[in-house]
C-alpha cells in the first residue's frame, strides 16, 4: 500500500525546494526586465510554504522527517516564518533599488543574474540551517550561506566591495573553522553515548542524552562553537567583517544580513547551549554568552558615534542588538528567553525597514556619507517618516516592540545579574544619543536630494514598522503561545 506523506513534510520540502529552484531559474533569466518580479514570486512562494509548515507545527506536534534529517519545533518554526517574511519584503524593496543600480551602470546583466540567483540560494541555505536535524549539516549550510553572501557583497566589483568581501570571507572562514572543530568535539562526546554514525550529530538524539554527555568535552566544544558561530553573529571582538560588508554591498543584502543571517547564527549557538547546559551544570555557557553580549553592546555603542557612513552606523547598531539578544539568552530563565525571542523578531523587522529607507535615501543623495544626506523629510515625506520612525523604534522608544523586549531584558538583568544593569543602561543611552543625533540631521532641514528615478518600495517599510508597533502594544495569543513553547525548549 502507498505510504501517505504528512502535509507538514510536503510543506517542508516546498520551503527548501522553492528557493533552490528560484536560484537556478534566476541564474538564467535574472538579468531580464522581469527578473525582479520573478525573484519576488519565488520569495512569496517560499513564504507561503513556510507559513504552511509553521502552522502545522504549532497546531500539531514537532515534525521529524526524511530519515530524521529534518526537525521542526516551535523554536526554529518561528525563525523559518520570520526568515521567509523578511525574504519576500526585501525582494520587493530590491525591485526598484536594483533597477536604479542597473540604470546607473553599477549593475550589468551578469551581475543582475548573480544577485538574484545568489539571493534565492542565500535564503535556501538559511532555511536549510534552521530546519536540519543534523548539526553537521547545520555547519555546512552556514558555510554555504557565507559563500553566497561573499558573492553578494562583492557584486559591484569595486576595490572597496572586493576588500569587504575578502575580509568577510577570511574572518568568517576562520570562525566557521572554529565551529567545525566544536562540532567534531560534540561528535566525540556523543559517540561515547549514542554510538557513531549520523545519529551522533542528530539534535533529537543528542538532546535526549544531554545529561549523559561528557561535561569536559562539551564545555570545550561550546567554547569553539560560541566563538565560531559568534563570528557570524557579529559579537565583539570578532565583529570586524560586519560593518564593511554592510557598507560596501547592496542595501538589500544589508537588510537580510542584519535581519536574518545574524539570527540564524545565534540560533545555532542556542541549540548548542541547550546541550552544553544539560551536560555541564555549572552555568558556564550562559556566563560566556552574558560576557560576549555585554561587551558587544558597550563597544558597539561607543563606535556608533564615530561613524560617518549611514550603513556602517546601522551595522554597528546590529552588533549592539545582537549583543543584547546574546546577553538575554545567556541570562536564561523564562522572562529573559522570552525577551530574547521577542527582540529577535522586532529587531529583524525594524532593522530591515531602516535599511529599506536608507537604501532609497543614499541612491537619491548619490552618497552613503551622512553629511551628504539632508532634508529627507522635505524631499520625500514618506521616506523621511519611515527613517525617523524606524530609528525611534530601533532605539527602544515606546510603544514599539524594541522597548518592550529591552524592558524585559533589563528587568531580568536586575533580578539575575544586577551589576550589568547600569552598564546596559549607559550603553543604550550613548547609542540613542549617537544615532538619533545623526538621523535627525539627515531627515530635517533643506533638501539636497535628487528626484527618485524609480518609485521607491515603501510598502515593506511600513508593514515592518506596523508589526513592530503591534508587538510593542500587545503580543497576539498565538505568538505568545509560540514564544512560550520555544522558551521551554531553551531550558537546561
Amino acid at each position: 500500500m502507498p505510504v501517505a506523506i504528512q502535509p507538514a513534510l510536503i510543506a517542508l520540502f516546498c520551503t527548501l525546494a522553492v528557493p533552490i529552484v528560484g536560484g537556478i531559474t534566476l541564474a538564467i533569466v535574472g538579468h531580464r526586465d522581469d527578473g525582479p518580479q520573478i525573484n519576488i514570486g519565488f520569495s512569496a512562494a517560499t513564504l507561503a510554504a513556510a507559513l504552511w509548515l509553521t502552522g502545522d507545527v504549532l497546531l500539531g506536534a514537532p515534525v521529524l522527517g526524511f530519515g530524521e534529517r529534518f526537525f521542526i519545533d516551535p523554536l526554529n518554526a518561528f525563525l523559518v516564518a520570520l526568515t521567509a517574511l523578511v525574504g519576500v519584503t526585501t525582494a520587493i524593496f530590491s525591485r526598484p533599488y536594483m533597477r536604479h543600480e542597473r540604470d546607473a551602470g553599477t549593475m550589468t546583466a551578469p551581475r543582475m543574474r548573480l544577485f538574484h540567483s545568489m539571493y534565492q540560494l542565500f535564503c535556501a541555505m538559511m532555511l536549510m540551517a534552521l530546519t536540519t536535524n543534523n548539526l553537521g549539516v547545520l555547519w555546512v549550510a552556514m558555510e554555504a550561506a557565507t559563500l553566497t553572501t561573499v558573492l553578494l557583497v562583492s557584486v559591484y566589483r569595486t576595490p572597496a566591495s572586493l576588500e569587504a568581501a575578502w575580509k568577510y570571507f577570511i574572518l568568517c572562514g576562520v570562525g566557521i573553522a572554529q565551529a567545525l572543530f566544536g562540532t567534531m568535539l560534540l561528535y566525540l562526546a556523543a559517540d561515547r553515548v549514542v554510538g557513531g554514525g549520523e545519529s551522533a550529530l542528530l539534535w533529537t538524539h543528542l538532546v535526549a542524552v544531554k545529561h549523559s554527555l561528557e561535561p569536559t568535552i562539551l564545555g570545550l566544544a561550546f567554547v569553539f562553537l560560541m566563538i565560531g558561530y559568534g563570528t557570524k553573529v557579529g559579537l565583539v571582538p570578532i565583529h570586524n567583517w560586519l560593518p564593511d560588508a554592510h557598507a560596501e554591498g547592496p542595501t538589500p543584502i544589508s537588510a537580510v544580513l542584519s535581519g536574518l543571517l545574524l539570527n540564524v547564527a545565534l540560533y545555532a549557538i542556542l541549540r548548542c547551549k541547550v546541550l552544553a547546559d544539560g551536560a555541564i551544570h555549572n552555568g558556564m555557557p550562559g556566563k560566556m554568552m552574558v560576557g560576549f553580549g555585554l561587551v558587544s553592546v558597550v563597544v558597539a555603542a561607543f563606535f556608533l558615534r564615530r561613524q560617518r557612513d549611514v550603513k556602517r552606523m546601522f551595522a554597528y547598531s546590529s552588533i549592539e542588538h545582537m549583543g543584547l539578544m546574546t546577553f538575554a539568552f545567556g541570562l536564561g530563565g523564562p522572562v529573559a528567553s522570552f525577551a530574547g525571542l521577542l527582540h529577535m523578531t522586532v529587531h529583524s523587522l525594524t532593522k530591515s525597514a531602516i535599511f529599506f529607507t536608507v537604501g532609497h535615501a543614499t541612491q537619491r543623495a548619490g552618497s552613503q556619507i551622512m553629511a551628504d544626506i539632508r532634508g529627507l523629510l522635505h524631499a520625500s515625506p514618506t521616506l523621511g517618516w519611515g527613517l525617523i520612525l524606524g530609528t525611534l523604534a530601533i532605539l527602544g522608544m515606546p510603544p514599539f516592540g524594541v522597548f518592550a523586549s529591552e524592558f524585559l531584558i533589563l528587568t531580568s538583568a536586575i533580578h539575575r545579574q544586577p551589576w550589568t544593569t547600569p552598564i546596559l543602561l549607559a550603553a543604550l543611552a550613548i547609542a540613542f544619543a549617537a544615532v538619533f543625533g545623526r538621523v535627525q540631521e539627515m531627515v530635517f532641514g533643506e533638501s539636497n536630494l535628487a528626484p527618485a528615478a524609480h518609485r521607491p518600495a515603501l510598502f515593506p517599510v511600513f508593514v515592518h514598522l506596523g508589526l513592530a508597533l503591534m508587538l510593542g502594544i500587545f503580543v497576539p495569543r498565538f505568538l505568545d503561545h509560540w514564544y512560550r513553547q520555544a522558551v521551554t525548549l531553551l531550558a537546561p
